[in-house]
């Protein structure tokens, strides 16, 4: 049976993490033909022999190197036959049929391209991540000057994060997560994917900015769910090092190269406060770290043209073995 869904996992280092997030999804048992793709970056915690295992009508495709989360979605969507791409985190568990969520919505408003879920924490609250704005050179001003942070709430000074969005409702949003993202395969293809230059980071609202600018419009669907246990392969620094890397590559290549310079040195301010502020109060010492890494940062992620080839050393299932339909539980 040829899958209307292709559940596209990225897995670096998260083995524990994968194995639960796939096990949730087929707890769920969606009606609709789907299949699972996991991409493995070149784990050292044997995610992909165990993903294996425990689930042998996913594909596992295992890359020589990490590359990062954009090229390995990349290496995913080549090789899917589904009608829509599901990106789905490791981190995540997914809270009742996300599938089937998702798919209704498509059938319904199928105009739309690009579907976003919402990501909770563990709580079961919205976290506040799943859809998000551009950045503007006002949104970095305000994290420069540090009014974002005075006024979370703020639609002002807060642009870039939403906070006065209600995420229990149906709404059109600038930008979605690829945390959980429900993409018409053939809209993916015509934006030639995700931008290879990105790492890691501002990948996912890259591509929702070009699926807008061909007429797409990202919208979120507030019954899609999954609980997001959020930076499971990063520390606090690192992770933020890798944001600010996203960042900066997004300005080099959709802005003009003085309203990126204005853009680095504003990121240049914000951190260099945030890190003051740090060494005053002995609070927040990531902050430190981050700013001691700013020439790292500050030039974002190599371009795509210095990249080595994305190398796939193996790809399962064998022959015969099935490959849509879903997957049953681990024994």
């Amino acid at each position: 049976m040829t899958p209307l869904v292709s559940v596209i996992v990225v897995s670096y280092q998260t083995r524990e993490l994968i194995l639960t997030a796939l096990s949730s999804l087929a707890t769920a048992c969606p009606a609709e033909p789907y299949e699972v793709i996991v991409v493995d970056n070149n784990s050292a915690d044997g995610s992909a022999a165990a993903v294996a295992a425990a689930f042998p009508e996913a594909r596992v495709v295992r890359l020589a190197r990490n590359v990062g989360f954009g090229r390995a979605v990349n290496v995913g969507a080549a090789q899917a036959r589904g009608d829509w791409l599901m990106l789905l985190n490791p981190d995540t568990e997914p809270v009742g049929n996300v599938i089937g969520e998702l798919l209704a919505f498509t059938r319904e408003h199928p105009r739309h391209g690009i579907y976003a879920g919402r990501t909770l924490a563990a709580d079961g609250t919205d976290d506040g991540h799943s859809v998000f704005g551009p950045p503007s050179l006002w949104s970095l001003t305000c994290f420069a000057t540090g009014l974002s942070k005075l006024f979370p709430r703020s639609r002002l000074f807060n642009r870039e994060a939403l906070p006065w969005l209600d995420r229990s409702t149906l709404v059109r949003v600038p930008a979605a997560s690829g945390c959980l993202l429900l993409v018409r395969r053939s809209l993916f293809a015509q934006l030639g994917g995700f931008t290879p230059d990105y790492f890691m980071y501002s990948e996912d609202l890259d591509l929702c900015l070009r699926a807008t600018a061909i007429g797409a419009d990202p919208v979120l669907v507030p019954t899609a769910r999954v609980v997001h246990v959020g930076g499971a392969a990063s520390t606090s620094a690192g992770k933020r090092v890798m944001l600010l890397r996203g960042q900066v590559t997004f300005q080099r290549l959709r802005w003009s190269r003085s309203r990126a310079r204005l853009g680095r040195v504003l990121l240049r301010l914000g951190i260099a406060t945030r890190a003051a502020a740090a060494r005053l109060t002995g609070r927040a010492g990531y902050w430190r770290e981050v700013w001691r890494q700013r020439r790292v940062w500050l030039a974002g992620w190599p371009p795509a043209a210095e990249l080595a080839p994305v190398e796939i050393t193996e790809s399962g299932p064998a022959d015969g073995a099935p490959a849509a339909g879903g997957l049953r539980r681990p024994a």
